[in-house]
């Protein structure tokens, strides 16, 4: 009969521990290691068959971006899943990895952006301001609104009630009545789109771009968790949801000029 030593029990216990840290040591340090990002945000505002004006992008060239997304290799992903990975509730994106978004609810994201997003099957985030929808010509209807939202495909967010300059608004209001400017916007943008759309507002696209550190405190007391700018570079390890970059596109933005902005 074989005698069962001290000795004899603390060898298999010893490489039952190395089996059982080892991995997670070697997980942890390729998480860390591979956690590099750079995500090209895209910005739209208008589409349809001609360059209406300098905002607009042609239903062409949109398909033709999406096109060379597709056939190089990119993934288009949501913008909620970037702002996870940088609240710390979500892992890098996966390399090539790009978002969409679109700016002011414009009736032609309905008519002419629909049906190619329909083909694609790419995520969608719209940044609206409530005030001119279902009263402005060039705005979509409320109805329109949650019909893109049934398709799974669209994420609604805030933009501001009417789209304010800020830059004006400070120079041309005193500090109390600048401050009540700014909570309106914010807060009743945010009121109004969850109460219409029946989804929680947590990010907001700021109205020409315009931020500074006072107005991004104002966003994140209002309850805003990401908000984004018109810097124009791809997001990285560097920046913060808060001030989250985004590359402004127009019709220009096509071949060589598409190409530029996901590989610069």
């Amino acid at each position: 009969m074989h005698k069962i030593t001290g000795s004899s029990i603390k060898i298999p216990l010893l490489l039952l521990l190395i089996m059982l840290i080892a991995p997670a040591g070697l997980q942890a340090a390729d998480y860390k290691d591979t956690s590099i990002v750079k995500v090209p945000i895209l910005l739209y505002h208008r589409f349809g068959p001609v360059a209406a004006d300098g905002m607009t992008t042609t239903t062409p060239v949109f398909q033709s971006h999406l096109e060379y997304l597709r056939a190089n290799g990119y993934k288009v992903i949501p913008l909620r899943q970037l702002v996870d990975y940088y609240l710390h509730k979500g892992p890098p994106p996966p390399p090539k990895s790009v978002v969409i978004t679109v700016d002011d609810g414009h009736k032609t994201v309905y008519t002419d952006m629909l049906p190619v997003v329909r083909k694609y099957r790419i995520p969608v985030t719209l940044f609206i301001y409530p005030s001119a929808i279902s009263h402005a010509s060039y705005a979509m209807t409320w109805d329109q609104l949650r019909e893109l939202q049934k398709t799974g495909m669209f994420e609604m967010q805030g933009h501001t009630y009417w789209h304010p300059n800020f830059k004006q608004e400070r120079k041309n209001s005193s500090t109390s009545e600048y401050e009540k400017t700014i909570d309106m916007q914010l807060n009743k943008s945010k009121a109004k789109l969850e109460k219409e759309l029946g989804t929680k507002i947590d990010m907001l696209a700021w109205p020409y771009g315009i931020h500074d550190d006072f107005l991004i405190s104002k966003a994140h007391q209002a309850g805003y968790i990401a908000t984004l700018t018109l810097v124009a570079h791809g997001a990285n390890n560097s920046d913060n949801a808060m001030k989250l970059p985004r590359y402004l596109l127009t019709n220009a933005n096509k071949g060589n000029a598409f190409e530029w902005i996901l590989t610069n």
